[in-house]
């Protein structure tokens, strides 16, 4: 077992029929494994945090989760929401219709509005990598600086794929220490998390957290 992983690991339960069980054994696992944080659906955030209370661990709430499409005064209410119920970190989907668009205002105003509304917490875009050109995702990573954000995060694991080593590597190029990143989606063994890792990120989000640890 490697647990050199481990507090690099947002353990993640973002499943549309997860239960309250499924949460529970998400925290306990989470709590013997010493991973950094859990990342919950909104609905389940004030349940995880009475679990890890006093353990150390973070809660992380999605924000518009999967697609970014709601309007900006829902996700304002949901992030502050989520903040409330005990949130220490937000995952926001940013608006990607928006910014295949072209209207990178829009964007950069949506996430600066969310964070200074937030305060406090650390803010983690998801830019969805999958759907975005090597000029876009030079873009992206500008306007997630620019908004304030502490990381911009690849992928919500809804898309046709996930975190992959080149966008890794390609904006730690680009941003250095400006931002940290986050790599998240179709990140399932120890080799592949060791590898993002040594490629810049600084995160990583899955499901498969115990596998990885146990190096399976």
């Amino acid at each position: 077992m490697d647990l050199s992983l481990n507090r690099y690991i947002d353990h993640s339960n973002l499943k549309p029929y997860a239960t309250f069980e499924d949460i529970e054994i998400l925290c306990k696992e989470a709590i013997h494994y010493r991973f950094y944080a859990v990342c919950v659906n909104p609905f389940y955030v004030k349940y995880a945090k009475t679990i890890l209370n006093g353990t150390g661990i973070k809660v992380c709430s999605v924000v518009g989760f999967p697609f970014g499409a709601n309007t900006p005064k829902t996700k304002l209410v949901e992030a502050s929401t989520a903040v409330n119920d005990g949130a220490d970190e937000l995952d926001i989907v940013w608006n990607i219709g928006a910014f295949k668009s072209g209207d990178y205002d829009y964007v950069e105003n949506e996430l600066k509005t969310i964070i200074s509304y937030t305060e406090g917490v650390v803010h983690k875009i998801i830019v969805e990598t999958a759907y975005l050109t090597e000029e876009e995702k030079i873009t992206a990573i500008d306007i997630v600086i620019n908004s304030g954000a502490e990381f911009i995060k690849t992928s919500t694991g809804f898309a046709p794929s996930g975190a992959k080593l080149e966008d890794i590597k390609l904006w730690k190029k680009i941003a250095g220490n400006k931002i940290k990143i986050k790599a998240a989606g179709g990140i399932r063994d120890y080799q592949t998390a060791a590898e993002m890792i040594k490629a810049g990120a600084d995160r990583i989000g899955t499901s498969h957290s115990v596998e990885i640890v146990k190096g399976r």
